[in-house]
C-alpha cells in the first residue's frame, strides 16, 4: 500500500513567515513600534562598537548600521546578542551603582568631617564660655567679699573717728581739771574753756 506524499512548500512558507514576524517583534521591543523598515540592512554579524565612557546623564544612541542590521538577524543570534548586551548592561549598571555609592559615601564623609569640625569648634567655644562664666562668678564672689570688707572698714573708720574726737575731748577736760586743781583761781566751768577753740599767736 503506497503512502501519499506531503506538500513541503506550504509549511516552509509558514516557517519563514513566522521567522520574519519574530524578528520584527524583537526589533519592535528593542527600538519601539515605529522602527520597522522595509529596507534591507547589511548582513548580520558581530559589530565592533566604540568604547563607552561612564558619566553622569548617560545618553545611549545606536548607530544606523546597528539598527538596520537587526532586520537580517537570525532569532537565535538576536537572542544571544540581547543576552550579551544585557550582561554588559548589568555589569555597567553595577559599576555605575558602585561609583555612585562611592561618590555618595565620599560626599557624606566630607559633610561629616565639616560637621565634626563645627561640633569640635562649638565644644571648644562652649568650654571657653563656661570657663569665662566660672571666672565671672568667682569675680562676683570676690566683689561681694570686698564690698563687705569695705563696708566693715567704713564702719570701723567712723568708730575710730568718734573715738579720736572723744579722746580729744576727754584729754581737754582732763587738762582743765588738772589746771583747776593746781590753780585755785581757775574755774573749770568757765565758758572760755572750749574744746573746739584754740589759741593762736598773732
Amino acid at each position: 500500500m503506497a503512502t501519499p506524499k506531503r506538500k513541503p512548500s506550504c509549511r516552509l512558507g509558514l516557517v519563514k513567515a513566522s521567522k520574519g514576524k519574530d524578528v520584527k517583534k524583537v526589533r519592535a521591543a528593542l527600538l519601539g513600534q515605529g522602527s520597522s523598515s522595509g529596507a534591507k540592512g547589511p548582513e548580520a554579524g558581530l559589530i565592533e562598537l566604540p568604547e563607552t565612557t561612564v558619566k553622569k546623564d548617560i545618553a545611549i544612541n545606536l548607530p544606523e548600521i546597528v539598527i538596520n542590521s537587526i532586520d537580517n538577524m537570525e532569532p537565535d543570534h538576536l537572542v544571544r546578542t540581547m543576552v550579551e548586551f544585557g550582561s554588559k548592561a548589568l555589569i555597567l549598571s553595577h559599576r555605575v551603582w558602585l561609583l555612585y555609592r562611592r561618590e555618595v559615601k565620599e560626599g557624606n564623609r566630607e559633610k561629616l568631617e565639616d560637621l565634626q569640625e563645627k561640633v569640635d569648634k562649638f565644644v571648644e567655644e562652649r568650654a571657653t564660655w563656661k570657663k569665662e562664666t566660672e571666672g565671672i562668678a568667682d569675680l562676683e564672689v570676690d566683689y561681694d567679699k570686698l564690698k563687705e570688707k569695705y563696708e566693715g572698714a567704713e564702719v570701723e573708720l567712723e568708730d575710730l573717728k568718734g573715738c579720736i574726737i572723744q579722746e580729744h575731748i576727754n584729754g581737754f577736760q582732763k587738762g582743765v581739771r588738772q589746771t583747776t586743781f593746781f590753780c585755785q583761781n581757775v574755774d573749770a566751768v568757765d565758758p572760755r574753756f572750749d574744746v573746739n577753740k584754740d589759741v593762736v599767736d598773732d
